[in-house]
């Protein structure tokens, strides 16, 4: 019996094939071949809702292929990806190619590997309509907020502005963050530590003022730190209670898709979208010297459940690598947080075994890099914690042998047993909170007496709370409710395309035009920016997949008040026009003063006599860095995928390019150009770009 399997991408479809025989013919959609037109609205709002799909310009070829593919084969197998979106192409094609959707033809798997796809082939079912449903309310949910809200946006603010149902609510996030930024008072405080050691000589070791008698020590100006430094004078100091513990901590869980994005973010400096470019293609397959194959699980999943096989793989490669110490007695088991589909696993190594560095040779550096992380993530979390012991001594001064009301604090911790640390440890986005790392005390009993080897006051003020980096942005959108992480990299790149906001060292910053347009929806749609109201509607989707609400019942509930607010909105809403800004660049066709405008890449320069002057040049960004080619400046370029890179202003004459930073400095060694090189924790480096010269510096400015 010949079969007909219908996957996403030739990538996967070259992958299948290699596991299945002669009978089998694999053959991919590419994507949707249906969908809600661009052109049109698309929603029939007077018939219940009703989309109007058609097929996707450029798809109409690929559908004939398929539909004459499908007509020589006995059965048809859809096997999209696992989760609404792949549910739902699934069906589309099914109906483009007038196939059974009640028939049990729809496959999936978590993996693309030789046995989970055989066991999906023995194992079809019928097309899920609860799951296609919940991707046809979002997509209508969507459809009717972007193109109604949006010719409001153009109307009283900037003409080409879009809306989105999600993507609001996360811009006002980020415009509410910079509004408590700006309102913040800062207030003073101090800290006090004094430095000790049991002999003269001896190693120093800091311990901080926690106490004023029988309260906290609350320092609030100089005057009443300076009045306790001169209670200090000529003091001694004696250890007054010593505790020591074991403290264990646990490694965390397996990635998510929202974890990985935020780990990628940190430690690879990835973004979201960047990050699921290249995972897409570590579990698509890749030829790897044994064929090609998928190298990890599904990338969309909020779930941390790990299959049991995959477990056990696990332990025994722990044992063979690190001993069976490092092998938990029980492998540990993680809580998915509620609502998770738990039908999905964690992201995980297809095969625990096929480890980064057997793998490195036949990858990208971006997917060795991403599957490392990947890999590592997996293989701590099936490990054994991490022990440390810890000691606490809380100290006194004393002066002509009378004890002073003050007590300091002072804390160590010794790596005991490295456990799941051996292999990987996650970071933070607090700079400040930095990896467990061994902090050593002497060895302290109670009574020893210390020598004051030297104090520190120090002057201090509260901080508003940062700007969004993109791994805190995923972090809080996830924590909040809002959207889901397979939409995440298609938010924040959308906010920065509009113009919405920008990014400075790696921080989100609200335009003025983020601003108002957060503004006028905060006005008069306070529930499409309302970070309450916007999870709330995940959880109805979630309740449309499991069957428990109809879709149109939900849609009709939610555009009868929507309906109404912009109505309103048209009349009553104020203009707050956001004017292009003028440059003195001229234009070379028709003499006027060039304007910043926003497109797809970013901001570029346009001629303001647009439609009748169409001219437009890139907008460069001058770094201070003569070119080390031809002399002329270095700017600051995009690629076309969003990547900054830095090049020559005199593009296409000199075609100098560099990806990392040039630094005003030559190499002291070769005289070379040398870059920037910044590295969480460390002070920022210059660093030759010959890599054969390797010469480093610490930038003159760089603190740590």
């Amino acid at each position: 019996m010949s079969t007909l399997v219908i996957v996403e991408s030739p990538a996967k479809a070259r992958t299948i094939g290699r596991f299945l025989g002669r009978n089998y013919s694999v053959k991919a959609s590419m994507g949707h071949v249906r969908d809600l037109p661009r052109s049109q609205f698309g929603v029939d709002i007077e018939n219940n809702f009703t989309p109007k799909y058609i097929t996707v310009r450029g798809q109409g070829k690929r559908l004939q292929e398929l539909r004459a593919a499908a007509k020589k084969a006995d059965r048809v197998l859809l096997a999209t990806d696992p989760d609404r979106e792949g549910e739902a192409i699934s069906w589309h094609l099914a109906e483009a190619l007038k196939l059974d959707t009640q028939a049990p033809q729809r496959i999936e798997f978590n993996e693309i590997t030789r046995s989970a796809v055989e066991r999906a082939i023995e194992n079809p079912r019928p097309i899920n309509f609860n799951l296609v449903n919940a991707q046809q309310a979002r997509r209508v949910l969507d459809r009717l907020v972007g193109y109604k809200l949006s010719p409001l946006l153009w109307e009283k603010i900037k003409p080409g502005l879009s809306a989105g149902r999600v993507q609001s609510a996360a811009l006002r996030m980020i415009c509410d963050r910079e509004t408590e930024i700006n309102e913040f008072k800062p207030e003073e405080y101090w800290s006090l530590t004094v430095w000790l050691s049991k002999t003269r000589a001896g190693a120093q070791f800091p311990a901080r003022l926690i106490r004023c008698g029988e309260k906290d020590a609350e320092l609030k100006n100089e005057a009443e730190t300076r009045a306790i430094v001169d209670e200090l004078t000529n003091a001694s100091y004696r250890v007054v209670t010593v505790k020591r513990s074991k403290r264990t901590r646990r490694p965390t869980p397996p990635f998510t898709t929202s974890t990985m994005q935020q780990e990628a973010a940190r430690r690879l400096r990835f973004t979201a979208r960047r990050t699921m470019s290249v995972a897409q293609q570590l579990y698509e397959g890749l030829d790897v010297g044994e064929g090609t194959v998928g190298l990890i699980t599904y990338l969309r999943t909020d779930s941390t459940r790990v299959a049991t096989e995959a477990q056990a793989a696990a332990q025994v490669l722990i044992d063979s690598i690190w001993g069976s110490e490092y092998r938990p007695k029980q492998p540990p088991q993680y809580r998915s947080k509620r609502g998770a589909q738990e039908a999905h696993e964690a992201i995980r190594p297809t095969d625990v075994k096929r480890t980064p560095e057997s793998v490195k040779e036949y990858l990208t550096r971006e997917q060795y890099l991403l599957y490392k992380l990947i890999w590592e993530r997996f293989v701590a979390s099936q490990m054994a914690p991490a022990i440390f012991d810890t000691v606490t001594a809380d100290i006194v001064p004393m002066v002509n042998g009378a004890q002073l009301p003050y007590t300091f604090r002072a804390t160590g911790s010794t790596l005991r047993f490295p456990g799941f640390t051996a292999v990987y440890s996650e970071q933070t986005d607090d700079e400040n909170d930095s990896e467990e790392s061994e902090k050593k005390l002497p060895e302290l009993q109670e009574g020893d007496d210390l020598f004051e080897r030297k104090i520190d006051p120090r002057q201090h003020f509260t901080q508003p709370p940062p700007r969004f980096t993109e791994a805190m942005l995923v972090k809080t959108m996830e924590e909040l409710g809002i959207g889901r992480p397979s939409t995440y990299a298609t938010i924040i790149d959308t906010i920065q395309k509009r113009g919405y906001v920008t990014k400075e060292e790696g921080r989100f910053v609200p335009t003025e035009l983020g601003f108002a347009a957060v503004d006028l929806l905060k006005t008069h749609f306070p529930d499409i920016v309302d970070v309450e109201f916007t999870a709330n509607m995940e959880q109805r989707l979630d309740e449309i997949e499991e069957g428990k609400i109809d879709w149109v019942g939900l849609i009709r509930e939610f555009y009868g008040p929507f309906s109404d607010s912009l109505e309103r909105a048209h009349v009553l809403a104020e203009e707050t026009r956001v004017k292009d800004e003028v440059t003195d660049e001229i234009c070379e066709s028709c003499g006027r003063n060039m304007v910043i405008k926003w497109g797809r890449f970013g901001k570029f320069l346009a001629c303001p006599g647009y439609p009748e002057c169409k001219t437009t040049k890139p907008l460069l960004t001058e770094i201070g860095v003569p070119c080390p080619k031809c002399g002329n400046s270095i700017v600051e370029r995009k690629s076309r995928r969003g990547r900054t890179f830095f090049g020559c202003a005199a593009y296409p004459e000199c075609d100098f390019t560099s990806w990392q930073r040039p630094v005003p400095a030559k190499c002291p060694v070769c005289g070379g150009y040398m870059v920037e090189r910044r590295r969480r924790n460390q002070d920022t480096q210059w660093v030759c770009a010959d890599k054969e010269c390797g010469q480093t510096m610490t930038a003159p400015d760089s603190s740590s």
